[in-house]
């Protein structure tokens, strides 16, 4: 059985068309270049992008027959961080973690590790169940990869 291709990535708000289907993907699986995947209705397809690429929620794969398949984020354990935002983040970050910067609360993978340590810095640490859509890096868009120290 030949499944679908999507070769083509249009990024959100830059859609040509209407998504007829969706795929929901946490944050380690929206970061691909060629892989097979399943729509939320059951369908497979293949992407198979030139690069590989950070998927945002709200972009879509476009499949060699125009179909559109949207992206979503799907809900993940984290942690959502109250308190002294800036001086938590500043920790956040000197880990190399990966944090969703809100104006109220930070919001981070789940790792016991780091919970005890921020509720140490004086942080209210809660679990959640959520998509996370962490903030990009400062060396590109998307991910932070490949920078040296």
């Amino acid at each position: 059985m030949t499944l679908p291709v999507a070769q083509t990535l249009h990024r959100a708000g830059n859609w040509p068309r209407l998504a007829t289907a969706k795929v929901v993907l946490g944050y380690e699986d929206r970061f691909l270049r060629r892989k097979r995947l399943v729509t939320a209705s059951g369908e497979g397809f293949l992407v198979d992008l030139a690069e590989t690429s950070n998927l945002l929620a709200g972009d879509a794969f476009e499949l060699a027959d125009g179909r559109l398949v949207e992206i979503a984020a799907a809900e993940e354990p984290v942690l959502v961080v109250t308190g002294d935002l800036v001086r938590l983040a500043w920790h956040i970050g000197n880990r190399h973690t990966p944090c969703q910067i809100e104006p109220d609360r930070l919001v981070i993978r789940a790792d016991h590790v780091l919970a005890d340590m921020l509720r140490g810095l004086g942080a209210s640490v809660t679990e959640g169940m959520e998509p996370f859509t962490p903030e990009g890096g400062a060396y590109g868009m998307g991910r932070t990869m490949g920078h040296a120290h």
